[in-house]
C-alpha cells in the first residue's frame, strides 16, 4: 500500500527513539501530510539554485530562468513542479533528480546516500514506490546525519537548522513544527 499506516510509524520511532507525533509532525510541516499527488506521483519541490550549483550555472539562462539560478528563491515553487524536474532533466538527469526534494518528508535527492541508496536513481524509484520507502529514506536520513537527539529532544529549532538549512527561521519551520506537535499529541 502506498500510505503509511500507523504501525509503520510506530516502527519508525522505535528506531529513531522518539515518539509517533514528532514524525507525524515533520511529514505534516514537510508535505502536508501526503507523500503523493492525486496523479500518484510523489510530491516534489524542485530547487533550482541547487541545480544551478550541480551543474556549475552552465543552463543558467533566460531560457531556463525557472529551474537555474544562483540564489534560493520562492518565486517558481507555484508552477508544476514534476514540468520543471522534467525540463532540467532533459538537461542534466543526475543533477535534476538530486536538486528536488521527495515525498512525505522531502528530503534533497542529493541525500540519497544518507538515505541507504548507492545512487540517486535507486531513491527516486523507492519515492514512487510509496510513503513507507519514504519514511524508511527518511530514518537512515535521520539517523546517518545524527539528528536523532533534536527529534527526541523536541529541539524543533537545531533539528530545523540541520533538515532545512540556516534559512529555517525565514520560513519558521521550527515554530511550525511545535505547533504540529502539538496538534498531534492532542
Amino acid at each position: 500500500m502506498k500510505i503509511l499506516q500507523e504501525n509503520d510509524y510506530s516502527v519508525a520511532a522505535i528506531i529513531i527513539g522518539c515518539d509517533v507525533a514528532t514524525i507525524k509532525a515533520v511529514a505534516e510541516v514537510e508535505s502536508a501530510g501526503g507523500g503523493f499527488n492525486k496523479d500518484g506521483s510523489p510530491k516534489i519541490l524542485f530547487e533550482g539554485h541547487w541545480f544551478h550549483r550541480l551543474t556549475n550555472g552552465r543552463f543558467t539562462n533566460y531560457l531556463n530562468r525557472n529551474i537555474s539560478y544562483p540564489k534560493w528563491i520562492r518565486t517558481f515553487y507555484n508552477q508544476n513542479q514534476h514540468k520543471r524536474l522534467d525540463k532540467a532533466v532533459q538537461l542534466d538527469r543526475d543533477a535534476a533528480l538530486k536538486s528536488a526534494s521527495w515525498g512525505k518528508f522531502q528530503i534533497m535527492g542529493f541525500n540519497y546516500d544518507k538515505c541507504g541508496f548507492d545512487n540517486v536513481q535507486q531513491f527516486v524509484n523507492a519515492m514512487y514506490k510509496s510513503e513507507g520507502k519514504q519514511l524508511e529514506a527518511f530514518v537512515n536520513f535521520i539517523i546517518s546525519r545524527r539528528i536523532d537527539d533534536e527529534l527526541r529532544n523536541k529541539d524543533w529549532a537545531k533539528f530545523a537548522y540541520f533538515y532545512n538549512g540556516s534559512g529555517f527561521r525565514k520560513n519558521k519551520y521550527d515554530e511550525k513544527l511545535a505547533k504540529a506537535y502539538k496538534k498531534h499529541t492532542s
